[in-house]
């Protein structure tokens, strides 16, 4: 029988038993609150479960090892009184998975007129998590440290940014990628190791021919045809040359088909994300469009022309954005309006935008596509929702992965796109058009990007600390001059730090 997984994070709480029973009750009990409160915090969306206070070596090498293979997406650690530091160095030198340092207490508000050395003891976190800040950085260990009392709706947030991106980690640590056919031919962005990034990352990537979907895709049934047919005339906006009787009925039913041939194909194997290649169909009759947009709209990691790294980030900022209002797709930047103050980026890619960034109901559209020389395809076509965004691209330099993110505003269109049936997101990115494209360009960004409304910065800077990989962020500070300086710099630290 399945049962549903619950994403936990282990709150643990450091001592040492020099403060005796009653202390350590104490302790327990306020920790308990803490965990509490944070359990309870809607910000928060992972399960946060206290753990008994530890005041020993083995109690706490045998927690970081049951965390790492229990499966705990994350630890929060709070030194309440004062814990010794060497204490917490074989069990942070086996834990595998990411830890938030919480620097916090147990009251908002000092008692002056109240306080004794009874309190002094009991309330020492103030030194105690300085202790065990040394010794993190000693060990090198990757955390996010955040300060402050858990009534602070600033410090809840900042905790359930570590805990979106300790939900993208984990997903990206396990996750499965198919790849039907190659990438594009003779495009570079969209090569990359992918034993590096097995390594790296946690993420196998394998290559399937496209023939061994199109069997899949040929053995549906017509049932399941009919059914997902009736739930896109209930869900969308329909074309009525595609409804039944209409003279494109059969490329919707075939497009149907493809979509549930390809979910059943991931499915069987386990696989969260996945490419396609329009130079590589083998018998599939249309490049995949509605398929893939609804797929990805369900949570799969999708890449054009084979892209496997940005399908890798799509599936991990969908799974960061669970419960998150505003949507996660695969983009690409196509053309610009570059008229003097009013400079805007025009996304969209041949069919494949996720209607999670949808500005109202999409409709089902059918139109020719001039390449890939197949039927013409059905696909899903709106405006983006306007709104604040954040565009993701990852690029392999050979030596390393870097991760290159741009703070954008999504606006609607100046104009009405009559002649333009795909899906589109039209961006004002910061700190303006050059500045951005600019800084893009000099750090080697790919063309394909995630454009995410439900993930910010924070999210992402503690992603890239998870797994220890570059982040250049592109925002309304940047300076092109600078920035080429912050990537010399950049590229420096982490050459160098290879070696450690």
């Amino acid at each position: 029988m399945a049962t549903h997984f619950e994403p936990e994070v282990w709150f643990l709480t450091g001592s040492q038993a020099m403060y005796g029973e009653d202390t350590l009750r104490q302790v327990a009990g306020q920790s308990r609150q803490i965990a509490a409160q944070l359990d309870d915090a809607p910000d928060i969306p992972v399960r946060v479960v206290w753990k008994p206070v530890l005041t020993s070596s083995a109690d706490i090498l045998h927690v970081c090892r049951d965390a790492s293979v229990q499966g705990a997406v994350g630890v929060i650690a709070w030194m309440h009184t004062f814990s010794p530091a060497k204490m917490w160095i074989a069990g942070l030198d086996a834990l595998r998975t990411p830890l938030l340092h919480l620097h916090t207490q147990a009251n908002v508000r000092l008692p002056w007129d109240e306080i004794d050395m009874d309190f002094m003891n009991l309330n020492q976190a103030a030194h105690g998590d300085r202790e065990f800040g040394f010794i993190q950085t000693r060990l090198g260990v990757a955390r996010k440290t955040v300060v402050g009392h858990v009534s602070d709706k600033r410090v809840v947030a900042r905790v359930g940014a570590w805990a979106r991106a300790a939900l993208g980690w984990s997903a990206m640590r396990s996750l499965r990628l198919a790849r039907f056919g190659d990438n594009m031919r003779d495009v570079a962005v969209t090569e990359g190791d992918k034993v590096e990034a097995e390594v790296r990352f946690g993420v196998s990537v394998n290559t399937y021919g496209v023939n061994d979907l199109v069997e899949v895709v040929d053995r549906v049934a017509e049932a399941q045809v009919d059914d997902l047919v009736k739930e896109y005339d209930d869900t969308y906006r329909m074309d009525a040359r595609l409804r039944p009787g209409g003279p494109r009925h059969d490329s919707l039913r075939y497009a149907a088909r493809i979509e549930l041939g390809l979910r059943g194909f991931l499915q069987d194997g386990g696989f969260r994300a996945f490419t396609t290649n329009f130079e590589d169909l083998g018998g599939l009759r249309q490049l995949p469009g509605i398929a893939v947009q609804r797929l990805m709209a369900e949570g799969y990691g999708f890449g054009g022309e084979g892209d496997w790294k940005t399908s890798v980030l799509v599936r991990t900022l969908k799974a960061m954005s669970v419960g998150v209002a505003g949507g996660t797709s695969f983009m690409e930047d196509y053309t610009y309006d570059l008229t003097p103050g009013e400079e805007l980026v025009l996304g969209a890619h041949m069919l494949e935008v996720c209607p999670t960034i949808a500005a109202g109901v999409p409709n089902v559209e059918i139109h020719p596509l001039s390449i890939g020389g197949r039927e013409d395809p059905v696909r899903l076509v709106f405006d983006a929702e306007p709104g604040p965004a954040v565009v993701l691209g990852m690029a392999d330099l050979g030596d390393r992965f870097r991760l290159v993110a741009n703070v954008v505003d999504v606006v609607p269109p100046p104009q009405p796109l009559p002649r333009l049936p795909v899906a589109r997101a039209v961006w004002r990115p910061r700190p303006d058009l050059a500045g951005s494209a600019e800084a893009w360009i000099v750090a080697g960004a790919p063309h394909h990007t995630v454009l995410s409304q439900a993930v910010g910065v924070e999210e992402l800077h503690d992603l890239a600390e998870m797994c220890r990989t570059e982040l250049l962020v592109i925002d309304a500070d940047t300076e092109p001059r600078r920035f080429a300086e912050q990537i010399r710099w950049s590229q420096a630290y982490h050459r160098l730090a290879k070696g450690f």
